[in-house]
């Protein structure tokens, strides 16, 4: 047998709905996948995590914080293939609403952006960094996401 595949799975700014979905998905394929992949980063599924060396990292959320921008770049340097996993991570919504906001609302929600560090607006991933591969929905959709990690583990990345 090869190599297990290491994989990163990662949250940003949404509902963490892609992350459910993922457990979902364990449900029914953790112990076949177990033989194949070695989760090296999931915070809802170890304690201890490490994100050098990734083969893949899955990512679900949007850009939103000049520290998940810093972060998100981290991660792309530390994995060979980063997915988006949502709509979120894909086009930033729903989480961009702010993006639409009339000039009066900004302005009452400006201060708590400035003492959070938010950004002006909410970003897509592919904003900041390199996406290769897409999981399309809201939350992502769970077989088009099966399908995909079951053809990384075939092709061995």
């Amino acid at each position: 047998m090869s190599r297990k595949l290491k994989f990163g799975f990662f949250s940003f700014t949404g509902d963490e709905g892609c992350m459910i979905i993922f457990l979902e998905a364990l449900n029914s394929h953790f112990q076949k996948w177990l033989k194949s992949i070695d989760f090296k980063y999931s915070k809802i599924l170890r304690e201890k995590n490490e994100m050098k060396g990734l083969d893949i990292a899955f990512v679900e959320g949007a850009i939103s914080t000049k520290d998940e921008v810093k972060r998100i770049k981290e991660v792309r340097k530390n994995c060979k293939v980063l997915v988006a996993m949502g709509a979120c991570a894909i086009d930033a919504t729903p989480s961009a609403h702010r993006n639409f906001f009339a000039k009066k609302e900004l302005r009452e929600i400006n201060p708590i952006l400035k003492k959070f560090n938010y950004l002006d607006k909410v970003y897509p991933l592919s904003k900041f960094v390199k996406v290769d591969y897409q999981v399309p929905g809201c939350p992502m959709d769970q077989m088009k996401f099966i399908e995909l990690v079951e053809n990384f583990i075939e092709k061995g990345v």
